[in-house]
């Protein structure tokens, strides 16, 4: 049986979640959250104060926020390389989180996170990752300790489409069906491994697909459409909570910016103009979620007021990143772990001696 299957069929049993009053507008304030300071995000970078690189996620934020919504503020989240979105689709305050970015000692990471690497307990992030794939084994690591503790602690996995290709994807999906771990793989399929589309990197272009291998639930839903997600995401957390293992989420979704906002291509171009304008003039989650809380009866003031807001939150951010101190030199080394083995002088000079 499809997957895709298997999840409608137990869906056709339960009860469909849907967002309710007070959610659908937390929902538009943490899209707008996210797309401003991914906006102002980019401007610093261009500006020389982020160093490194940054990977913005404009054009995604109803896949991220509308599966961090389906969670618990004790449930765990693992991220991606493109994972500024994810901590504020979790709540995450903005402040720590743009100093973070800049490299400073405010961070929440003390500036040694940087943008692809960070972790934030407030909000039950465990771990960002710059290595494709790298988080999926560590959502599968985290969900195996809720089940052996005895919890009903969920964990949310995002990871994009490239990612599917890779072993550690279906070395997870497997052991996690096995042990009918809490997780949700929620991939965040915006069409391009970072040049290269789906079409020509996947010989089963449908991604959902695969989670039937693994004897698990998968389905597709659009990614652009906030409420969908949720939906979907809430149904696999009521499974996992309920012990009946992992779910495969695939969120059609689009990346409006480049892969690396630095980053130039050489040669062709991989994608049309044509193409991205089409994305954001018709498939904008903001835009789109915004004519529908109005076709629902939410009034233009709430609306420009959470607006107003989130331009202030970002606002501030900024100004707390700019102010905040850079790491001092002789602290490099703090926040890193040792050995109590190997970094033991009379063990190093045991050794020496031998």
């Amino acid at each position: 049986m499809p997957s895709r299957q298997l999840l409608l069929s137990y869906w056709s049993n339960v009860w469909i979640m849907k967002l309710n009053g007070d959610q659908r507008l937390e929902a538009y304030r943490r899209m707008l959250r996210i797309r401003r300071f991914e906006e102002e995000g980019m401007r610093q970078f261009k500006g020389d104060k982020i160093p490194g690189w940054f990977h913005s996620s404009v054009g995604q934020e109803a896949a991220v926020v509308g599966a961090c919504l389906a969670l618990r503020d004790d449930d765990a989240m693992t991220g991606t390389h493109r994972s500024h979105g994810h901590p504020i689709g979790k709540g995450a305050h903005l402040d720590e989180l743009m100093a973070e970015l800049m490299g400073k000692e405010d961070g929440i990471c003390k500036g040694r996170g940087g943008s692809m690497h960070i972790a934030d307990n407030s909000v039950g992030i465990i771990s960002e990752s710059g290595i494709v794939g790298g988080g999926i084994p560590l959502a599968t690591g985290c969900a195996f300790s809720a089940k052996v503790r005895g919890v009903d602690q969920v964990t949310l996995c995002f990871f994009g489409d490239g990612a599917v290709n890779q072993g550690t994807f279906h070395e997870s999906l497997n052991i996690a069906s096995l042990w009918k771990l809490p997780v949700i793989y929620h991939c965040e399929n915006n069409g391009y491994a970072m040049t290269t589309s789906v079409a020509q990197s996947h010989g089963q272009p449908d991604i959902a697909l695969r989670a039937a291998g693994y004897g698990m639930p998968g389905v597709t839903v659009d990614g652009q459409s906030v409420g969908a997600v949720y939906e979907v995401a809430a149904e696999a957390v009521t499974r996992a909570r309920a012990g009946e293992g992992p779910t495969l989420i695939v969120a059609n979704t689009y990346r409006f910016d480049e892969h690396d906002v630095g980053l130039v291509i050489p040669g062709e171009p991989y994608r049309s103009v044509e193409e991205v304008e089409a994305q954001r003039r018709d498939r904008d989650p903001i835009l789109l979620y915004r004519t529908l809380l109005l076709d629902e009866g939410i009034n233009e003031k709430s609306l420009r007021a959470v607006e107003d807001e989130v331009v202030q939150a970002v606002k501030r951010a900024v100004q707390f990143g700019l102010a905040s101190p850079m790491p001092r030199p002789e602290t490099l080394a703090d926040y890193m772990f040792n050995s109590p083995i190997a970094g033991h002088h009379g063990f190093v000079a045991g050794l020496e001696r031998n």
